[in-house]
């Protein structure tokens, strides 16, 4: 047998080791509509991504803030999830890679079900919705896969290096095929003969 102060220890180990971790910002109590058909709740959502958002040129950084505007609504089948996201991606222009800021307005509606059924892709469990992997995949497919500081950027000149913003009279350098770099110093050199004493000369021949 364990003496108390040993078994007070191990009590303490075991409830340590069992510590729920911190919910999901993106979970959502839904107990009050389940199973309630016709009932609606309107409901918004302020949080700090927890993970960043995407991987391309532009991504939702971990802890930008992101706000969705929520609409649940109770159905037969489960929780029709009907959201406005609103949020900011931070990335660098393709063009002149000055770092840009380009605002996040992406929808998304997704049903929630309660059957395990492999016909729907998300599902209501323990009385929440998880809305994280439907934000994510909206936002990501929302986001520029080229990412310019404006439209008209002229980018980076491409023998210096330099931004063409920064100097609007400046115009790119011209850039020589190297097929044909071996002509660059060749002149034609004048004969001196015109065409009437050319024939000439070929006549006396």
């Amino acid at each position: 047998m364990l003496s108390g102060a040993a078994a007070s220890a191990e009590g303490r180990a075991s409830v340590k080791s069992s510590a729920v971790p911190a919910a999901s910002p993106y979970l959502v109590n839904v107990r009050d509509l389940e199973r309630r058909p016709g009932e609606l709740r309107e409901r918004e959502l302020d949080l700090n991504a927890p993970d960043q958002l995407g991987a391309g040129a532009a991504v939702v950084t971990a802890g930008t803030p992101v706000h969705i505007d929520l609409r649940l609504e109770s159905l037969h089948e489960g929780i029709l999830a009907t959201g406005d996201v609103d949020s900011a991606a931070t990335g660098e222009c393709v063009r002149c890679l000055d770092s840009v800021s380009v605002p996040v307005r992406v929808e998304f509606q997704e049903l929630f079900a309660y059957s395990d059924d492999e016909a729907f892709d998300y599902r209501v469990r323990d009385d929440h919705v998880d809305l994280e992997p439907v934000v994510r995949d909206a936002v990501v497919l929302s986001l520029p896969f080229q990412p310019v500081c404006r439209p008209d950027c002229p980018g980076l000149d491409p023998a210096t290096g330099e931004k063409l913003a920064d100097d609007p009279e400046q115009r790119p350098a011209a850039i020589v095929d190297p097929r044909w770099a071996a002509l660059e110093g060749f002149a034609p050199v004048a004969s001196g003969i015109d065409g009437g004493d050319a024939v000439a000369e070929e006549e006396k021949r």
